[in-house]
């Protein structure tokens, strides 16, 4: 074998959706058997006796540090067995992508489990609304840490995602994955991920990110699917951050939005699902237009985006990497560490809105700085931040 040819071999097509069988079904059982006699599965992953146990837990809360449990669960999985070989009860998860089939168990009893420990810090009734909402999330940089923290704490079973870039050895600093997914679209590594957290969620990729053209479908869907109930705004294009909006407006829904700045986050949140006046992004650009927007230069970007932030929430380095791009750096500096602040700061805003709880209606500011770093509201401290706040407003003639 010439191994230089061998790896110059293309991967092929990117599978990012999973394929469910029920093995009590004999056509579910071929379509297994033929994947394992063509070598497709390579991998098997079986403790399906142990989510049975913990299923078994949660359904009987009492009873599990009582002597009598082993007993009664032995009786149980006995009841099972009894009726159906235990290989073909639940449900096998076969991903393409890694070769794995995955025994796990059906949806009700598996969302169950899953979020078993979320009791009560999220209610039933608010699980169940966050688990079957549809969430729109635009851009997977920081989007990708905002899904991850949603589909953790059992939200979102139906997703629609956009991002047109494909995953780069530079943004691995803040995206949680591994190397083998260099040069994957970052929608396909996002929906593979939403998978395996639910296997049982339904993920539509929009792998040329938004534009004029489909951005009504990402909300409305183009596929039958539901209307989005909220969406999530992580894309860096300002232009069509302002069609984000139109759409919201006119479907009624809230926007949330975060931004990364230094250790910390902005977190902006638009409700316009309770005032459809509510002005884009509450004036902080001034008057903007589709068209103002798509037309601006580099320098034009950096200002208007300072101006959104606010110069005197720009962190002091953030400050300083602004006006070194293009110089000594090649971008905008982003964290791992404030990615995922964000993720957990858009995540606790979707499910409070989901859920039609009270939340910030503006902008809220997540600062670590200010938490943990001495002396950081002294008089002096606060003076010089105000000072340096001033200098970079002047850069930029705001």
């Amino acid at each position: 074998m010439d191994i230089s040819e061998f790896l110059k071999r293309p991967s092929g097509a990117h599978d990012s959706k999973p394929i469910v069988f029920d093995l009590s079904i004999e056509d579910h059982r071929t379509q297994v058997t033929v994947l394992a006699s063509t070598h497709a599965i390579q991998h098997i992953s079986d403790d399906y006796t142990e989510q049975l146990k913990e299923y078994f837990q949660v359904q009987n809360p009492s009873k599990v540090y009582t002597p009598e449990f082993s007993a009664l669960f032995d009786a149980y999985l006995k009841n099972i067995e009894a009726q159906t070989p235990l290989w073909q009860h639940g449900r096998w998860v076969y991903f393409p992508w890694n070769s794995t089939i995955v025994h796990i168990l059906e949806e009700s009893a598996f969302l169950e489990v899953r979020t078993a420990r979320n009791k009560n810090l999220i209610t039933t009734e608010e699980q169940n609304k966050y688990y079957n909402a549809t969430i729109g999330i635009a851009g997977q940089s920081v989007g990708h840490a905002v899904v991850m923290a949603i589909a953790l704490q059992g939200g979102g079973k139906h997703w629609r995602i956009a991002d047109h870039d494909a995953l780069a050895l530079s943004n691995t600093n803040r995206i949680r994955v591994g190397v083998e997914n260099l040069g994957l679209p970052k929608v396909v590594m996002t929906a593979r991920q939403i998978y395996t957290t639910n296997p049982y969620a339904t993920v539509e990729i929009f792998s040329d990110g938004l534009t004029p053209e489909n951005i009504e479908s990402f909300f409305i869907s183009s596929n039958a699917g539901p209307k989005l109930d909220i969406v999530v705004d992580e894309i860096d294009n300002l232009a069509v951050k302002f069609l984000i909006r139109e759409q919201a407006r006119k479907h009624k829904l809230a926007v949330v939005m975060a931004a990364d700045n230094g250790d910390n986050a902005v977190v902006d949140i638009e409700r316009y699902d309770i005032d459809p006046t509510t002005q884009f992004f509450h004036g902080r650009m001034g008057e903007v237009s589709f068209e103002m927007l798509s037309t601006l230069d580099k320098f034009g970007i950096g200002k208007m985006i300072t101006k959104h932030v606010g110069p005197e929430n720009v962190t002091e380095r953030m400050q300083q990497s602004l006006l070194e791009m293009g110089k000594t750096i090649v971008s905008w500096p982003q964290l791992g560490g404030a990615a995922l602040i964000n993720g957990a700061a858009v995540a606790y805003c979707v499910r409070k809105i989901l859920n039609g709880q009270p939340l910030e209606s503006n902008r809220a500011l997540i600062s670590l700085d200010e938490k943990l770093t001495p002396e950081y509201n002294s008089p002096e401290q606060v003076a010089y931040r105000t000072k340096i706040a001033d200098d970079f407003r002047k850069i930029f003639g705001l």
